[in-house]
């Protein structure tokens, strides 16, 4: 079947036009130097409408799907990792869990791109295992005193909100460990921290243009309006469209792939050893053979998963599937465009070496790749 319309190729080519003429030369200067994307390509994606992408039309937003979201990731994401990670930040809040009050508060800023937040669920010895979280808020007469630390919060300085999760009560006897945990709402002045957090930025190799903070709450308060959904039931908050954000996440990690591809067929070609150009050697042809069909191999299983979160079925063991296959496809293709490369893929004035680093967190965040291996396998042997 024919998965795109003509509708989405429009799309897409907006958004690839987009990326190579305003994203890719931006990365390109900063990304060596670990500069922070500027607020004017933020301001842009804004006019593109990327952050209101999945936010109801009745709240300013394009209420598109998961595979316009996914489609137009991608694109942003062969130019820079980070740019097609940032357009989450205004998709952030489910809309079907806020009050009517929050929905008017938040989404129509969120869709402008004029209010972006970052998300607080992991710690320090809580990363994949979310229900071992031990960060907790207190009620305080009308509000919540939250205290307690996180880890890998992204964004949470350029933020305007921090979605932070935080246990409001221990798990009760008899219940999952992952009940009494609730997530909370903590507004902030852009550029800061909230009042009552300290923090300081985590030493990355990759995923350069925003930082990612180490944060200490201690005391914080937000107003009891400001929790999100039920108390205590902030896990399946968390949990909630998880397919959705795999399948975000494999789009992100085959744009990295696509970019890495089309930058070693163009390297390949100028490149001459032995008297001619690289690229007429059977073994860097077989090479880019192998990459090309890897990389349509990952994406038609991301239009699958995308088609069926659409259309309301179930997939959660082929969300896992395909941010697995896309995730470790991505850190393979990107390595053998760099092998392509030679010794100029190992410096920093070409862009491989991102591709390289960025492609390789992709098999470790939003559920690493054993996670997805155990939610696979947990689907095929079930009774």
């Amino acid at each position: 079947m024919s998965y795109l319309t003509e509708e989405r190729l429009m799309m897409r080519d907006s958004a690839r036009a987009f990326t190579l003429q305003e994203v890719l030369p931006v990365a390109n200067e900063l990304d060596p130097q670990k500069g922070e994307m500027p607020r004017a390509l933020l301001d842009r994606m804004a006019e593109m409408g990327y952050f209101g992408m999945l936010l109801p039309e009745a709240y300013g937003g394009l209420g598109l799907g998961c595979f316009e979201y996914c489609l137009v990731a991608e694109e942003l994401s062969r130019g820079w990792m980070s740019v097609a990670s940032i357009m989450a930040r205004g998709n952030l809040l489910n809309p079907d869990v806020l009050t009517d009050a929050q929905k008017q508060r938040y989404l129509p800023r969120m869709a402008s791109g004029e209010l972006l937040g970052a998300f607080a669920l992991s710690e320090p010895n809580a990363g994949s295992d979310v229900a071992g979280i031990s960060c907790r808020a207190v009620r305080v007469g009308d509000e919540w005193e939250i205290t307690g630390n996180k880890y890998w919060c992204t964004f949470a300085d350029g933020a305007d909100f921090i979605l932070v999760f935080a246990r409001t009560s221990p798990p009760g006897e008899g219940k999952p460990r992952h009940s009494g945990i609730s997530a909370f709402i903590v507004e902030k002045p852009r550029g800061q921290l909230p009042q009552g957090c300290k923090g300081a930025p985590i030493p990355k190799i990759g995923y350069h243009g925003w930082k990612t903070w180490e944060l200490a709450f201690d005391g914080c308060r937000v107003p009891g309006e400001n929790m999100v959904g039920e108390e205590g039931r902030g896990f399946y908050l968390a949990t909630h469209g998880l397919e959705k954000a795999r399948a975000h996440t494999a789009a992100r990690a085959i744009g990295l792939a696509q970019g890495a591809l089309e930058d070693a067929v163009a390297y390949s070609r100028e490149r001459a050893q032995f008297g001619k150009p690289i690229s007429e050697f059977q073994v860097t042809r077989f090479k880019l053979a192998d990459m090309a069909t890897e990389i349509e191999a990952a994406r038609q299983l991301m239009y699958h998963v995308c088609t069926q979160i659409d259309t309301g079925k179930r997939c959660d063991k082929e969300a896992s599937m395909v941010k697995l296959f896309a995730s470790e496809m991505s850190e393979r293709v990107t390595s053998e465009a760099l092998q392509i490369f030679g010794g100029a893929g190992y410096t920093t004035l070409y862009p491989i070496e991102r591709y390289w680093r960025d492609a390789r967190l992709t098999k470790i965040f939003e559920g690493t790749s054993e996670i997805q291996k155990r939610i696979i396998s947990d689907q095929l042997l079930k009774d």
